[in-house]
């Protein structure tokens, strides 16, 4: 008699186990070798600065003009601002500093800030420029 009340015991215990490992909430998994997002990127006309701060506050017909202008210079200076240029909000200048860029051979640039800044808009450009190459 006693064995069956032992058996009973170690069953009833063995159930509640099992319903409380069931029912009891569970964490997050966390997936392993996936990295964590990246900071939110934000557009900003900043680049303009590098200009000059009478070109701060162009409008963006006028930032499309300077990059064009800027385009066939082949220093440095210029090549820093053409790369600052792909982080204006509008796609139509991020698109115009792109195909400069491409254009002087240094479409790794391009790619570079593609892969740093991965999204909708990276891709809208790297197609585009795909287009126009």
């Amino acid at each position: 008699m006693t064995l069956v009340v032992v058996v009973a015991v170690l069953f009833a215990a063995g159930a509640a186990i099992a319903l409380y490992a069931w029912l009891a909430p569970r964490n997050a998994a966390v997936p392993v070798g996936v990295p964590p997002p990246a900071q939110m990127w934000e557009a900003s006309t900043d680049w303009t600065l590098q200009a000059g701060e009478e070109f701060a506050g162009l409008s963006e017909a006028a930032r499309c003009d300077l990059i064009f202008a800027v385009a066939d210079l082949r220093d440095e200076r210029s090549r820093g601002l053409l790369v600052h240029a792909l982080d204006d909000p509008s796609d139509a200048v991020a698109l115009a500093a792109g195909r400069a860029l491409a254009s002087r051979g240094e479409g790794e640039k391009v790619a570079a800030y593609a892969q740093q800044h991965p999204g909708p808009r990276a891709q809208r450009i790297l197609d585009a420029l795909a287009l126009l190459s």
